[in-house]
């Protein structure tokens, strides 16, 4: 299931007050790769992790890591950006 991602544009709902949504590139059992990610922490912002997500599928995801990996157990939820509704 998480190989058809592989190549994608995911979001991934962390633990705590993290996001992070970019290219899937690998999946092992201990770590997400993911490229030209935008790794955020949503304490710097006022806005919900909700419509962080829809904004960034509306306005193209604000890249500031060229790649970085992803503790899965820190992972709650992870899907493709394109399946993101705003409604």
């Amino acid at each position: 299931m998480l190989q058809e991602l592989i190549g994608q544009k995911v979001v991934l709902d962390l633990r705590g007050p993290f996001v992070c949504i970019g290219t899937l590139q690998r999946v092992d059992d201990q770590f997400f790769l993911v490229k030209n990610a935008d790794f955020h922490d949503l304490r710097d912002t006022q806005t919900s992790r909700e419509n962080y997500v829809a904004a960034s599928k509306a306005t193209g995801i604000k890249r500031n890591r060229k790649s970085v990996c992803v503790v899965r157990a820190e992972v709650v939820a992870i899907g493709p950006l394109e399946d993101v509704v705003n409604e």
